[in-house]
């Protein structure tokens, strides 16, 4: 039987299942109105979520499941580490803090308590990483689990590579450098967007036109592709002057995400400038200085903050982009986005051997939840700052 017809008869078997959930529903409750007025899309979808929940269970006791059991793992002792995260804070802490945790969702406490691990995981991978980030230990494509019966290792629990470097050590040195270096080049990112934005806003004139027209051309060409292009440009310069071309990455991301950056604080200025504390301030003299950074920044921080999230989740995927092309961070210094493209060839040996196959979905896993959990806050800021209420 193919593929297509499976699919097909479970769609079919779902959709009958959801018209005997409604019909049943509706007789078993007397005809009430939460199964007499839902929508047969509605009890589809709640099939739907059953069908795959009790197809979860069954793959998650499948004995090649390895990755899967540890992603449902994974996720349930983050789910139950953030509840317990929330609980702390609502009882340990200042007063403001209390209050924070308080009204903090479940889904942000979730992002913060991982955000804090791989901070933790980044600072300190040194200490952490049981082998060294480049050191070949002679056994190569150990497959992970630590199982000796499938070819595992319980020295080396996640696997090692192609020449025999450990997949876990240099999955904690890649949140070292990937994570580290996104974070470097937000915050420049931030500096040259932020700065001009505001200039541009409070000076106007000719000086708004001209960094308003220049951002225009740099935002008409797609990002990574101008990425691509200027990383492949500097990798002969980089060559010739002796400087890293991680330097020269972290510059070009920095120029280019700066640009959104500018766009939104020069319209969050904008509407500031046109205050009335803002004239006042103008009456007494104040300088441009005092202005952007003592009436301006202040007033911009909660949008400005979710706009950084959002752009670390942007610079984060371009940086692990440009490495699996080849021309971001480069060898010997451990990155996910090299790692997913060095193990993806274990791809190729998922009909037979499963574990194998999991090896380059723990670094792109890594990369997947840092996005999910930054993007958890981030929701929950720009919810605080617009000043919605449940």
């Amino acid at each position: 039987m193919s593929i297509w017809l499976q699919i097909v008869l479970a769609l079919v078997a779902i959709g009958l299942g959801a018209w005997v959930l409604r019909f049943a529903g509706q007789k078993a409750t007397g005809n009430k109105p939460f199964f007499r007025d839902m929508p047969i899309s509605v009890a589809f979808g709640y099939v739907l979520g059953a069908a795959a929940v009790i197809w979860g269970i069954g793959f998650y006791f499948h004995p090649g499941a390895t990755f899967f059991r540890w992603a449902v793992q994974g996720f349930v002792g983050f789910a139950i580490a953030a509840y317990v995260f929330r609980l702390f804070g609502r009882h340990v802490g200042t007063q403001g803090t209390k209050k924070l945790f308080r009204g903090m969702p479940l889904t942000a406490s979730f992002g913060i308590l991982t955000i804090l691990i791989y901070a933790v995981v980044a600072i300190f991978a040194g200490l952490i990483a049981p082998y060294g980030q480049e050191e070949i230990l002679g056994q190569a494509n150990v497959v992970p689990g630590g199982d000796v019966a499938f070819g595992g290792n319980p020295q080396f629990p996640l696997g090692t590579d192609q020449i025999g470097r450990d997949i876990l050590s240099r999955l904690i040195y890649g949140a070292q450098n990937t994570v580290g270096i996104a974070f470097a080049t937000t915050c420049l990112a931030f500096f040259l967007g932020g700065t001009f934005g505001f200039l541009a806003a409070t000076l106007g004139g000719w000086l708004d036109q001209a960094l308003s027209r220049s951002v225009d051309v740099l935002m008409a060409i797609p990002a990574l592709i101008f990425a691509l292009l200027l990383m492949t440009i500097a990798s002969v310069w980089s060559t010739k002057l002796g400087i890293p071309l991680t330097y020269f990455m972290v510059l070009i991301i920095a120029v280019i995400d700066s640009t959104r950056v500018f766009r939104l604080s020069r319209a969050v200025g904008q509407n500031i400038v046109v205050m009335d504390y803002i004239e006042a301030a103008k009456l007494r003299g104040e300088g441009l200085a005092y202005l952007i950074f003592r009436e301006i920044l202040p007033n911009a921080t909660a949008p400005l903050l979710a706009e950084f999230g959002l752009r670390f989740c942007f610079v984060f995927l371009t940086i692990a982009s440009l490495s699996f092309l080849g021309v971001g961070i480069q060898p010997p210094l451990a990155d996910w986005g090299t790692m997913v493209r060095d193990l993806s060839q274990f791809i190729n040996f998922a009909a037979f051997a499963p574990r194998v196959a999991s090896a380059p979905l723990l670094a792109a896993g890594a990369i997947a939840l840092l996005t999910v959990a930054v993007n958890f806050v981030v929701d929950w800021m720009l919810h605080k700052s617009s000043g919605l209420k449940e």
